[in-house]
C-alpha cells in the first residue's frame, strides 16, 4: 500500500489488472507507462551518442573509442516496394504522309518514327564518309601529289648538282655534306633550289687547284693545265698566268681542268708563210695550233688514202684549239730568202763654164747569208763579228717586210714547236693542215706597239 503511495512499482511484480477500475483509467495508465519507457529508451540512446556515460567515461587526454558498429538488419521488401508494371502502350493508327513528309521526316523537320531517324542518319553518316573520300582524293591529286613531285625534282636537281662540282678530289669535302644537308631539310621546292651550291664549290676548287699548281711545277717554272671538255685540250703556262686563270674561273670550269707536271717534245714542222701566222713569230713566242678545214684532205693522187687520213683527222672545234700555248723553240727560213744582192748607185755632175765638177758615189752589195754563215762556223770569219750582223736576220727581215708592206709571201719556214707528248703525232700527222695563230693576250712586242698606236694606251 506505501509503495502505491510513493509511486514505487516491483518490476518482477506483474500488474494485476483491476477489474473494479474503469476502462479509461486502465487505459490511460498503460499510456502512461508506455510513454515512460520510451522516454528512458530515448535519453539512454543519447547518452551513449554524446558519451555521457559515467560508466564508460575515458579517462582526460584521451579520445574516447568508437563504438563497434553494429549489423542493422536488411529492411524487408514491403508491399508498398514491389515494382509496378506499367499498362500496355496503346497502338496508334499509322500517320498519313503527305508528298513532301519523305523530305521533311528525313532532314529532321517533321515527326517520324524511329526506323526512319536511324535510317536518315546512316544515310548521313554515309554521305560524309563518301564526301571526306573524296574531298582527300581530290586533295591528294590535285595539291599534295603535284607538291610533292615539284619537291622530289627540286631534291634531285641539286643533288645532281652537287655530286657533279664535288668529284674527285672534293668528294669528301665538308661542304659537300653540309649542302646536302640543306637540301634535304628544305620545306619548299623554291627554298631548296635556292641553296648555293657553285659558290662553296668555286671555293674548294680554288683551293685545290692552287695546291696542285705548287706542287706540279716544272724546273722552269711552268705547269701543264688539261681542260676536258669537247675533247681534250692542254696549255703550258707558267705559274702567275695558271694561278690568275684558276682564281678567275669557277667550279664549272676548274672541275674539269687536272694540273700536271708539262711533259714535253720539241716536234719541228714545214709550214708556209701564211701557216706560220704571216711569218711574224719569233723565239719565244707562244702560239695556239689549230686544224684548218680547208686544208684537212692532203694533195694525193689515191682518193682512198685521202679518205682514210680524212677520217682520222681530229674533229674541228672553232671555239677553242686543238693545242693551246705551245711555245716557239726555232724558226727557220728557207734558203732562198739568204741570198742578198743590192746594188745603190748615185752620180753628180756640174759644169759652170770653164769649171767641171764631177760626183759619183756608188754603193754594191752581194751577200749570200748561207756562205757567210758557213764561212762564220768554219772560224775563216769573225765568228762574234758575224753572229752580232746576222742576229735574228729571218725575223728582222719579216719585220722589214710587214713595215714595208711588201715581202716573199711563197716562202716556207720550219718551226720547231715545245708541244705536250701526247700532241706530238697530231702535229706530225697534220702538219700540212696546221694554222698557227698569235694570241693578243700573249702578243710580241711589234704586235703590242700597234695595237696600242691603234687602240690607245688605255
Amino acid at each position: 500500500m506505501l509503495d502505491k503511495i510513493l509511486g514505487k512499482k516491483d518490476k518482477d511484480k506483474k500488474d494485476v489488472p483491476d477489474l473494479r477500475k474503469d476502462g479509461k483509467q486502465s487505459d490511460s495508465d498503460i499510456g502512461g507507462r508506455l510513454k515512460g519507457m520510451v522516454s528512458k529508451a530515448t535519453e539512454k540512446s543519447k547518452e551513449k551518442v554524446s558519451g555521457k556515460d559515467d560508466g564508460n567515461k575515458p579517462p582526460s587526454g584521451e579520445k574516447a573509442p568508437r563504438p563497434m558498429p553494429k549489423p542493422r538488419p536488411k529492411p524487408r521488401s514491403m508491399a508498398k516496394d514491389k515494382p509496378t508494371l506499367k499498362p500496355p502502350l496503346k497502338k496508334q493508327p499509322p500517320k498519313k504522309r503527305g508528298p513532301l513528309s519523305s523530305i521533311t521526316g528525313g532532314a529532321g523537320f517533321g515527326g517520324g518514327s524511329s526506323g526512319d531517324d536511324q535510317r536518315t542518319l546512316v544515310g548521313a553518316a554515309v554521305f560524309g564518309i563518301i564526301l571526306i573520300v573524296l574531298v582527300g582524293a581530290g586533295y591528294y591529286f590535285l595539291v599534295f601529289s603535284p607538291y610533292q613531285e615539284s619537291m622530289t625534282l627540286a631534291k634531285q636537281t641539286k643533288i645532281t648538282e652537287v655530286n657533279t662540282y664535288f668529284k674527285g678530289p672534293l668528294a669528301l669535302d665538308p661542304r659537300k655534306t653540309s649542302i646536302l644537308a640543306e637540301i634535304d631539310g628544305g620545306t619548299t621546292p623554291e627554298m631548296v633550289l635556292a641553296v648555293d651550291v657553285l659558290g662553296p664549290a668555286t671555293e674548294g676548287w680554288r683551293e685545290y687547284q692552287n695546291q696542285q699548281i705548287e706542287a706540279k711545277k716544272d724546273p722552269y717554272g711552268r705547269v701543264m693545265l688539261t681542260y676536258a671538255a669537247g675533247g681534250q685540250k692542254n696549255l703550258i703556262t707558267k705559274i702567275a698566268d695558271a694561278q690568275k686563270i684558276v682564281n678567275e674561273a669557277d667550279a664549272a670550269v676548274l672541275s674539269k681542268v687536272d694540273i700536271q707536271t708539262p711533259d714535253t717534245v720539241a716536234v719541228p714542222i714545214i709550214i708556209s708563210r701564211l701557216q706560220a701566222a704571216g711569218g711574224l713569230v719569233n723565239v719565244g713566242d707562244a702560239v695556239d695550233v689549230y686544224l684548218s678545214t680547208t686544208n684537212a684532205t692532203p694533195a694525193s693522187t689515191n682518193a682512198t688514202n685521202a679518205t682514210n687520213q680524212t677520217a682520222t683527222a681530229p674533229k674541228v672545234n672553232v671555239s677553242t684549239p686543238n693545242i693551246s700555248g705551245a711555245t716557239v723553240l726555232a724558226i727557220l727560213r728557207a734558203k732562198e730568202s739568204g741570198t742578198v744582192k743590192a746594188n745603190l748607185q748615185q752620180s753628180q755632175e756640174i759644169a759652170i763654164n770653164t769649171l767641171t765638177m764631177k760626183n759619183a758615189r756608188t754603193q754594191s752589195a752581194d751577200t749570200d747569208v748561207d756562205e757567210l754563215l758557213k764561212a762564220a762556223a768554219s772560224r775563216t770569219w769573225n765568228e762574234g763579228q758575224v753572229s752580232s750582223l746576222l742576229n735574228a736576220y729571218g725575223w728582222r727581215l719579216s719585220d722589214f717586210e710587214r713595215a714595208s708592206n711588201l715581202g716573199e709571201l711563197d716562202v716556207r719556214y720550219m718551226i720547231v714547236l715545245e708541244v705536250p707528248r701526247e700532241n706530238a703525232l697530231f702535229l706530225m700527222q697534220n702538219s700540212a693542215s696546221l694554222q698557227l695563230t698569235v694570241p693578243t693576250q700573249q702578243a710580241p712586242e711589234w704586235m703590242v706597239t700597234e695595237l696600242k698606236s691603234i687602240y690607245g694606251s688605255g
